[in-house]
C-alpha cells in the first residue's frame, strides 16, 4: 500500500486508515482474523477513540491479537479522547486520564497519535498543553492532533502548544463534500456556496496536516451508505461506470475518488467486513482521471458554476 508523511512528522503512514469503532460486533476470532488481514495488506494504521464502545473496543482489539511488543512494533495506533456523557472536555485532567486508560485497554505503553475528538466549548488552551507536554516527556504519546475542528479552533491550540498537530479528522464522502465544494462556488448565491468550516480543507493544505475523513460513504450524519442506495441514482451508475473500467467494485472507487484529492488525505474506512476492507485496500492502487473524478462529483449533485 502507498504511504504518505502524516502531517509535518516523519512519521510513514498508510494512504488508509483502519477505522476501529465497530469491532465490537466481531467476536475474538473475528476481530483477529480482520485485523491481521488488515496488516497483511499493509494496512497497519489502526484508528480508535476512548467512546467507541465505552472503551470496549479498544480492549477487544488488544485482545484479539493478545497484544505483544512484537506486534506493536508493527503497527500504527491512533486514538481519540475528548468526549463524555452529555459534554466534551478538554481539560488536563481529563486528557491524561483519557490516555492511562487508552493505554491499558491498548495493552500497549505509548500511542503514535493522539486527536482531541470534539471541540470543548470550555477549552482552555493551556492545559492542553500542559497535558501534550506531560504525554509527550512521558513517552505516552509521540504526535497530536485534532478531530472536527476548524481554522480559528487549530490556531488558539497552536498559540500555547508547542507540539505540531498532525492531522485533523473530518467528515467527508463524494455525497458530504462542502469542504470541497465551497472552494469554486466563490460569491454565489447558491447552497454549494456556504462555507461551514473556515475553509479547513485549504488551511489544512497550508499547514501540512493531514485531513483524515471519516465515514467516506455515509451521506448526511450517519444517515447511510451511499452505494446501491436508490436515493443515488445517478451518482451509483457513474461510480459501477467508472468501477468496471477499472476492473474494482464500487468502494474500491469511493475511496480512490478521495485519495485522488492533492491534499494527501488519510480516509478513515469503518467497515468490518474482510472482502470490504480489502476492496477499500485496492484504492491505492487506483488513480482517476481528471475526467472521473468530476464526473463523480457532478453524479452527486453538485452544480458546477
Amino acid at each position: 500500500m502507498k504511504t504518505i508523511k502524516l502531517g509535518t512528522s516523519s512519521l510513514e503512514v498508510p494512504v488508509l486508515a483502519v477505522g476501529c469503532m465497530r469491532i465490537n460486533s466481531l467476536d475474538k476470532q473475528g476481530a483477529e482474523r480482520f485485523i491481521r488481514t488488515s496488516m497483511e495488506q499493509g494496512a497497519n494504521f489502526f484508528d480508535h477513540a476512548d467512546i467507541y464502545g465505552d472503551g470496549a473496543c479498544e480492549e477487544i482489539f488488544a485482545d484479539a491479537i493478545d497484544m505483544n511488543a512484537n506486534l506493536r512494533s508493527q503497527m500504527i495506533l491512533q486514538s481519540k479522547c475528548g468526549i463524555r456523557k452529555g459534554m466534551f472536555d478538554f481539560s488536563k485532567e481529563h486528557i491524561l486520564n483519557s490516555v492511562d486508560g487508552i493505554l491499558k485497554r491498548l495493552k500497549t505503553d505509548y500511542l503514535d497519535v493522539l486527536l482531541l475528538h470534539r471541540p470543548d466549548a470550555l477549552v482552555e488552551p493551556e492545559e492542553i498543553a500542559e497535558a501534550f507536554d506531560k504525554l509527550e516527556s512521558s513517552g505516552k504519546v509521540r504526535h497530536f492532533g485534532v478531530s472536527n475542528q476548524k481554522p480559528m479552533q487549530i490556531e488558539l491550540l497552536k498559540k500555547f502548544v508547542k507540539q505540531p498537530l498532525v492531522a485533523n479528522q473530518l467528515q467527508l464522502s463524494i455525497t458530504n463534500a462542502n469542504m470541497i465544494t465551497n472552494g469554486f462556488n466563490v460569491n454565489m448565491e447558491n447552497s454549494s456556496a456556504t462555507d461551514r468550516d473556515g475553509s479547513i480543507l485549504d488551511y489544512c493544505r497550508l499547514h501540512d496536516i493531514t485531513v483524515q475523513p471519516w465515514s467516506p460513504f455515509q451521506y448526511g450524519f450517519f444517515e447511510g451508505v451511499f452505494l446501491d442506495n436508490d436515493k443515488f441514482p445517478e451518482l451509483n451508475k457513474k461510480i459501477d461506470e467508472i468501477a468496471a473500467k477499472h476492473s474494482v467494485s464500487n468502494t474500491t472507487i469511493a475511496i480512490a475518488w478521495l485519495l485522488r484529492h492533492p491534499a494527501r488525505m488519510q480516509p478513515v474506512t469503518g467497515t468490518m467486513n474482510i472482502e470490504r476492507l480489502i476492496d477499500c485496500c485496492k484504492a491505492s492502487d487506483v488513480e482517476l482521471s481528471r475526467e472521473d473524478w468530476y464526473e463523480i462529483l457532478r453524479a452527486a449533485g453538485n452544480v458546477l458554476p
